[in-house]
């Protein structure tokens, strides 16, 4: 009897769940990548850093489909080619501000199309909250919110899924310290416990230090890509940033 769980990769083949190889990007008549090799396996946490414009959320959106490259290919583990197991934080939510929702409705809407009773359902969705520390907070409305609250809710949206891969770009603006510090201490727990591989856009070099095992360095339409404790050099940090982490 299989006894993983759904979604989870055999161990013949969790070798990668994404892989980018020769990747370019274009807008328009414009290059924003190019060249991009990158792998990611599951379990592993992922900091894409760089200066703004350099493409994070350009490739992360050929990640999630939305923008085809130029050349090269992107391919994506079986277990997570109909999307199902990926979730996916945005910079800020689009939902219309207009139209009444409460923050069961917004959770609720990540749901849609999985098969599940509504016992299941209830119960990803008080999970999904306690993990950002909303637990309690189903009834209100959604723009009743902070900003920093209602960021949280994304990240909780998304958590409902279950996903096996988490997508997060620019999750923690917004966020105080102390909620910042909460949420990626929780990330970090579950991709520790529970093998969740995070893919996660970030400015900030000195969580990434902390937290990164994998870190893609975008600089000049390239991307420079490995384990943390390769990539994080401080010929490579001067190179992107002018700086390094001794410096700082």
């Amino acid at each position: 009897m299989d006894s993983r769980r759904p979604g989870q990769l055999p161990p013949s083949d969790s070798a990668f769940l994404i892989r980018a190889r020769g990747v370019r990007l274009d807008y328009g008549a414009q290059t924003v990548l190019d060249s991009v090799d990158l792998q990611v396996g599951a379990g592993e946490f992922w900091f894409l850093l760089g200066r703004n414009g350099t493409g994070k959320s350009t490739f992360l959106k050929a990640l999630l489909g939305l923008v085809k490259p130029r050349s090269g290919c992107i391919v994506v583990h079986p277990a997570l080619a109909q999307r199902e197991r990926f979730g996916f934080v945005p910079q800020n939510s689009v939902f219309n501000p207009a139209l009444p929702t409460t923050v069961r409705e917004f959770v609720l809407l990540a749901m849609a199309g999985l098969s599940m009773g509504r016992k299941e359902e209830s119960r990803r969705l008080g999970a999904a909250l306690a993990s950002v520390g909303l637990q309690g907070t189903e009834r209100r409305d959604y723009w009743s919110l902070s900003d920093g609250q209602r960021q949280r809710v994304l990240v909780a949206r998304a958590l409902a899924r279950n996903p096996r891969l988490l997508i997060m770009d620019e999750p923690t603006n917004g966020l105080d310290v102390a909620c910042e510090a909460a949420l990626l201490e929780h990330l970090a727990t579950l991709n520790r416990e529970e093998a969740l591989s995070l893919l996660f856009v970030s400015h900030n070099l000195a969580t990434a230090t902390r937290y990164a095992t994998h870190v893609a360095l975008f600089h000049e339409r390239r991307v420079t890509a490995g384990r943390a404790s390769h990539i994080l050099t401080s010929a490579n940090l001067k190179h992107v940033y002018g700086f390094s982490l001794d410096e700082t």
